[in-house]
């Protein structure tokens, strides 16, 4: 029997319940998780039971099931989400001090209910044929308000996550007030009507509609890589990625993250499958294969989201501010006309 392996076996009212296993409820969509959760199978014995849908189902559903739940971790990308779910009392916190030592503070989430599992940064593209070198080289999201890229940006819609999290980034480092003013501007800079996905705005921006997008680093890798189609690969080696407020904060960051739940039938083996996924192994693989950034150091980026450097600036702003300030940003939002 190997070392981690979890046999336990126990008699209730006369029923033998097998507990050799994990029960994850996800919203991440990578495929290549499912060899991740297979080889944690066979390196523990515990088998890996997966729920797949979108993390406001998933919600909804662990609210319905309640105490008789038998979801163990809850994953999803965003720190925003994570949020949501410990609002509703969910989690319990991470006991593992393996987890707590490799995971910076502002990368986990309040008394340790969540953790951050990859990186993600939101970064602006844009096209070297159309914008000036020298126009681009240490640019801020604070930049794009200017008046030179009036009519020149593309970015998703105010309703999406990602975007929220950034605005409140920014309402963490600027305040409300400066916020607000920054945003009416961006809104007033747009190019067009927030549409689409982050591919939408690279593609945007590669077929010359706009200068500037601002999407989330790993699309760009998904794009590379060939796996999305002939299209997406010409756009995407007509655009560069650039890293924003290098010479000051750094660049936004945001997460795929876990968290345990509190009504875990399984908190053991819950936490030896988050101390799984944040080996460096394991880390080295998903980023690899999702194009994030993995939270250990020294484990590099994949190959396509190298190619635009292997290091940046990272704003330290604690990702449980993106939840805490979430209200906030989507009113500023609002108020500011961004669709």
């Amino acid at each position: 029997m190997k070392k981690l392996q979890l046999l336990l076996i126990f008699s209730l009212f006369g029923h033998v319940v097998m507990t050799n296993e994990v029960n994850v409820y996800t919203s991440r969509h990578y495929d290549s998780d499912d060899a991740l959760y297979e080889e944690f199978t066979k390196e523990t014995g515990i088998a890996v039971n997966i729920v797949s849908g979108k993390g406001s189902a998933l919600l909804q559903r662990l609210k319905a099931e309640g105490v008789n739940s038998p979801a163990d971790i809850f994953f999803t990308v965003d720190a925003g989400n994570l949020w949501k779910v410990q609002r509703e009392d969910l989690f319990q916190s991470i006991k593992s001090e393996q987890i707590l030592k490799v995971v910076p503070e502002n990368l986990r989430g309040p008394n340790n209910e969540w953790t951050a599992i990859a990186k993600r940064a939101r970064v602006i593209f844009y096209n070297p044929d159309n914008v000036n070198e020298k126009m681009i080289k240490g640019i801020s999201y604070e930049d794009l308000a200017n008046p030179e890229w009036k009519n020149k940006i593309v970015i998703r819609s105010s309703s999406n996550m990602y975007n929220q999290s950034l605005v409140a980034s920014l309402i963490a480092s600027l305040g409300e007030v400066d916020t607000e003013i920054w945003a009416t501007k961006l809104v007033n800079n747009l190019a067009r009507k927030p549409q689409g996905n982050d591919r939408s705005q690279i593609i945007a921006v590669a077929n010359g509609e706009a200068d500037i997008a601002i999407a989330n680093s790993y699309y760009i890798g998904i794009m590379l890589s060939g796996s999305a189609g002939e299209d997406q690969l010409t756009a995407a080696n007509k655009v560069r990625m650039i890293f924003p407020n290098q010479d000051n904060r750094g660049t936004h960051i945001n997460i795929s993250g876990a968290g345990i739940l509190k009504n875990s039938p399984n908190p053991k083996n819950a936490n030896l499958f988050l101390e799984f996924l944040l080996s460096k192994r394991v880390q080295k693989y998903m980023v690899d294969k999702s194009y994030e950034y993995a939270i250990l150091d020294g484990v590099l980026p994949s190959k396509e989201i190298a190619s635009f450097g292997i290091s940046f600036k990272e704003d330290q702003t604690s990702v449980q501010k993106y939840g805490e300030l979430n209200p906030d940003a989507v009113r500023l939002m609002d108020r500011s006309g961004w669709k």
